[in-house]
């Protein structure tokens, strides 16, 4: 599996996990993620994005208006709340 698809993985189910286990995430990876907290140093990093942008750039990649990214904000607070 890719980075970029266990990155993918991982933002879906941050997104949806209830706060008892994004605190449990958060205290085990809590020193790595303030040392992250300077994205821009990480050069493999700034190079996915910046891959991701040509992609998009060059009508590759998909982008999505905020219109759209607050629709499905909206589809994945309902399923949450209808648990």
């Amino acid at each position: 599996m890719t980075t970029a698809a266990i990155r993918d993985k991982l933002y879906d189910y941050i997104k949806l996990a209830d706060e008892k286990k994004l605190k449990a995430i958060y205290m085990m990876l809590e020193d790595d993620i303030e040392e992250k907290l300077e994205w821009w140093k990480d050069k493999s990093f700034v190079q996915e994005l910046d891959a991701e942008y040509k992609e998009w750039q060059s009508c590759k990649a998909k982008g999505h208006t905020l219109d759209e990214i607050n629709a499905s904000i909206d589809k994945l607070r309902a399923k949450r709340n209808n648990k």
